[in-house]
């Protein structure tokens, strides 16, 4: 065994225990905030709100506090508080009469339904996990059996192992007609040309009239894809309400920001504020035995407060920034009017580093009085140039557009993503067809066979 002793030498950066605190602080969206300082409240008994903070100044945090009442601020859809899908179906089940052990497993495929009503498990495999799991011991008959229990609740179509399955339930429980049953051998005998949206092979593979097949596919789409989000909505996949940080009004041209948080001023308890005068003139600078707690808590309080105060002004500095950058969207709520922005345009108005200002945008909300809107939405990278040739486009305007020839086109014959390229580049827009799908797909907008309407 060999031993030798190298020296080398690194560069590195260590964060102080108050940097970290202000970087966890600002990385914090309004609520979050708001529990942050509750929680700091009850931990810490030297730290309290000042006694003459009033209701009003609660909600804004007084330092940003721009003078408007809570009336200004925009309506926000309330949280979903109507019956879960799971409760429904099991309401309707214990109307019906089935053996006991038929309906303990039927309620165990209920509360195996996603929040659309599907079921992402095989037949055996749920009859497995029932035996693993709760201890119901079935044969796969009483499986099948509690599964038709479950398929014969409302809406129709739940219990379904896909969408192919899902629209044939829902064809079985429409009364028998020629229509009903044309739509039937779709769904079996030709869903492949069916998703594809080729009508003619329809046509083909089943031998009947291009009347016939308009009116079977007319009934497939008036069918429910996603019959589990009729009743109600799953808990664990609910979306949040969004509750915005900022607030931006635009007040005849005027344009003013506040924050939107709940966060008192601060101010250090009394006793602890006597405690340290004592402690600072009797012991001339060394702290007395048993004092630690005094001096920990004290030094806690006042540390929080001036990063608290700091992260609301690196807060309103930024969406300062924003703001100035963007003046011309405020103003006009036009997404064309958007300019390109990055983090480093933000940080060449607040001096601020690049990461403060990432951590300060992200999972951040601005309400504005035509909707709330993520911070993140106001950065844009610049795409080419406009037909002028000397204004770079954003990537909201590349959307915009390409959503504005999508919503023109004609659904019989939808643009290819190769022809939405070609009328963007004529139209002054220096963009490739992978850049036009992928701000598709950001819009949420479908391939072109799948928008074609038959």
């Amino acid at each position: 065994m060999a031993q030798d002793l190298r020296m080398e030498q690194r560069i590195g950066m260590r964060l102080s225990q108050q940097q970290l605190r202000f970087v966890k602080l600002l990385e914090l969206n309004a609520p979050e905030l708001d529990e942050a300082v509750e929680r700091e409240l009850e931990d810490n008994p030297a730290l309290e709100p000042k006694e003459e903070t009033t209701e009003e100044d609660i909600r804004r945090y007084p330092l940003f506090m721009s003078s408007r009442s809570n009336d200004d601020l925009p309506a926000f859809s309330p949280a979903d508080e109507s019956e879960s899908l799971y409760d429904q179906l099991n309401d309707q089940l214990a109307e019906r009469r089935l053996d006991p052990t038929i309906e303990l497993a039927a309620r165990y495929i209920i509360g195996n339904l996603d929040s659309n009503g599907y079921l992402q498990r095989t037949l055996p495999n749920l009859i497995n996990d029932m035996a693993f799991n709760s201890g119901i011991e079935i044969s796969e008959e009483e499986g099948r059996v509690a599964l038709d229990a479950v398929r014969s609740l409302d809406p129709p179509g739940i219990g379904a192992f896909g969408l192919q399955d899902c629209l044939e339930i829902q064809l079985k429980a429409i009364p028998a007609s020629e229509t009903r049953d044309d739509a039937l051998r779709i769904i079996r005998e030709a869903y492949e040309p069916f998703t594809m949206k080729h009508k003619h092979r329809i046509i083909s593979a089943l031998k009947i009239s291009a009347e016939r097949v308009g009116r079977a596919l007319a009934l497939i789409l008036s069918l429910n894809p996603k019959p589990g989000a009729v009743l109600g909505s799953d808990p664990s996949q609910a979306s949040n309400v969004i509750i915005p940080d900022f607030i931006v009004n635009n007040e005849d041209g005027n344009i003013t920001i506040s924050l939107n948080n709940r966060i008192p001023e601060l101010q250090i308890e009394q006793s602890f504020e006597q405690a340290m005068a004592t402690l600072e003139r009797t012991a001339k600078g060394r702290p007395k035995k048993g004092s630690e707690f005094v001096v920990s808590r004290y030094n806690d309080a006042r540390d929080f407060i001036r990063i608290l105060t700091q992260r609301q002004q690196t807060m309103m500095a930024v969406m300062t920034a924003i703001v100035k950058i963007q003046k011309d969207y405020f103003l006009t709520e036009d997404v064309y009017r958007l300019r390109p922005m990055m983090i480093k345009n933000v940080a060449e108005l607040t001096g601020l580093d690049l990461s403060v200002i990432s951590r300060a945008t992200t999972n951040k909300f601005v309400a504005t009085p035509w909707g709330i809107f993520p911070l993140r939405f106001f950065f844009s990278d610049s795409i080419g140039e406009n037909t002028g040739g000397t204004e770079a486009a954003t990537n909201r305007k590349i959307e915009a557009e390409i959503t504005a020839l999508v919503e023109a086109e004609d659904k019989r014959h939808p643009l290819s993503d190769q022809r939405i390229m070609e009328e963007m580049n004529a139209r002054g827009f220096d963009v490739s067809r992978r850049t036009v799908a992928k701000y598709r797909d950001r819009q949420g907008i479908p391939v072109a066979r799948l928008r074609k309407r038959l």
